[in-house]
């Protein structure tokens, strides 16, 4: 479908029928046609007006709710735009998309489009979109936190100030390039230059920095449970998640396959994955499972190796995190437990549970924060800002440098910053973000 400007869109925003309450959203220029057709009237702007729904073409009534107008430019969309609150019944939204549909120039809406629109229309930047589809899908407080953060546009506001500040170095030059017998100038411009740029260097460098924990947060962490055969993995598993979600059998080789689970950790989302037990004389299936669970460790935040106290050392695995489990403490000495070497546990009395609870939602803490921090929160924008520190690095290394090849310079960082909230062409990343959005919104 080729998408125009000129269509209205409509849709259903609320949840699956049947329900209390049912919203429809409409937006675009046939918007007040469509309300008057309805209700045989125009209703005072942003004022909600109980009122009979009919369809225009036989005046039957199909409900009666609320009808909330908002004109162009004052609305989400920065379009003449209108919700319907009605009552939440299949039949009654299905004779409301029926009457809605009927109108000229008007149709469904695209995933995402509503918003789109509104980015186009300038009522919000790129960084605030990728918000709101982050707080529609935000799972824990930590993901809702930081989501908000973002609608609320503090990328955009520091990224309007780090082009701002490009924007006054660029003027600088420029004065340069217009005086270049004016040795002053260009003295006093290279020193004013360099300051302000290192200043800018160091904030981008601190943001990033950030923005690891944050796009962990965005992300989900994951844990990994790993360890021989017949160390406790899935009971483990089972007890962290106060559920049966994994098979626990005295025979090895039970599982043969990663079994994951969402855990909240302190407003963080984990994926706890259980893991075949590794050893050597495996059957052809369960060697599967077995570099299955070592490609999971690889990749993880964090490996528990779950072990018996007798063969306490864990595998290196190079930038992941180990911690050793001792599992089975109940069938064991005290004496025989290492001390400050590893972290005891018995799934069967519980014991150590609650402490190595507690040590990873200090992890996850640590790890990905708490969703106040760090304005960098996906892979696009740490991209972006790294390539716009490259650009920094590269002209404060020579900053005696031509003029007019550190003006270059500089609209390159420009056009990296410039990117993060959509102020450049970026349809392939347009399209890349609204295909996840759900329709009606």
């Amino acid at each position: 479908m080729i998408l125009t400007r000129q269509d209205t869109i409509f849709a259903l925003a609320s949840g699956l029928s049947p329900a209390a309450i049912a919203v429809l959203r409409l937006s675009g220029p046939a918007t007040a046609h469509v309300i008057e057709g309805m209700i045989g009237r125009l209703p005072a702007p942003r004022l909600a007006t109980l009122t009979r729904l009919k369809n225009p073409a036989g005046g039957g009534v199909i409900d009666r709710g609320l009808v909330i107008y908002w004109p162009e430019p004052n609305s989400f969309t920065g379009e003449a735009y209108a919700e319907f609150h009605i009552h939440g019944g299949r039949a009654i939204i299905a004779a409301m998309i029926e009457v809605l549909s009927s109108f000229d120039g008007v149709r469904p809406a695209e995933p995402g489009e509503f918003t789109r629109r509104a980015l186009q229309n300038g009522k919000l930047d790129l960084a605030q979109a990728e918000g709101l589809v982050d707080l529609i899908t935000a799972e824990t407080e930590g993901q809702r936190r930081q989501a908000l953060r973002q609608t609320e546009g503090v990328l955009g506001t520091k990224a309007a100030q780090w082009r701002q500040a490009l924007t006054e170095v660029l003027a600088l030059l420029a004065a340069e390039i217009d005086f270049p017998e004016e040795e002053d100038v260009a003295r006093d411009t290279r020193a004013q230059m360099a300051k302000r740029l290192a200043v800018l260097r160091a904030e981008l460098k601190a943001e990033l920095t950030a923005g690891q924990a944050a796009e962990r947060l965005r992300e989900g962490l994951a844990i990994v449970i790993a360890g021989p055969p017949n160390a406790g993995k899935s009971t483990l598993l089972n007890t962290l998640v106060r559920r049966e979600v994994a098979i626990v059998s005295p025979f090895a080789g039970t599982t043969r396959d990663a079994l994951e689970v969402q855990l909240d950790l302190a407003g963080c989302p984990v994926s706890l994955i259980d893991t075949a037990g590794l050893r050597e004389d495996a059957e052809d299936v369960e060697r599967i499972g077995i570099s299955r669970a070592k490609e999971k460790a690889k990749s993880a935040d964090l490996v528990l190796w779950l072990c018996e106290a007798a063969h306490p050392v864990p595998p290196a695995i190079e930038g992941t995190e180990v911690w050793t489990i001792l599992t089975k403490s109940d069938l064991l000495p005290h004496r025989h437990i290492p001390e400050d070497k590893a972290l005891a546990i018995s799934a069967r009395t519980g014991a150590e549970i609650d402490r190595l609870l507690e040590r990873l939602t200090d992890f996850a803490r640590r790890t990905a924060g708490d969703g106040q921090a760090g304005l960098l929160v996906r892979a696009r924008h740490r991209k972006a800002s790294e390539a716009a520190l490259q650009g920094l690095e590269r002209i404060l290394a020579e900053p005696e440098a031509p003029a007019e090849l550190l003006a270059e310079d500089l609209r390159a960082v420009q056009f990296a910053l410039q990117s993060l909230t959509g102020l450049i062409d970026i349809e392939a990343v347009l399209g890349e973000i609204f295909s996840r959005f759900c329709i009606g919104k």
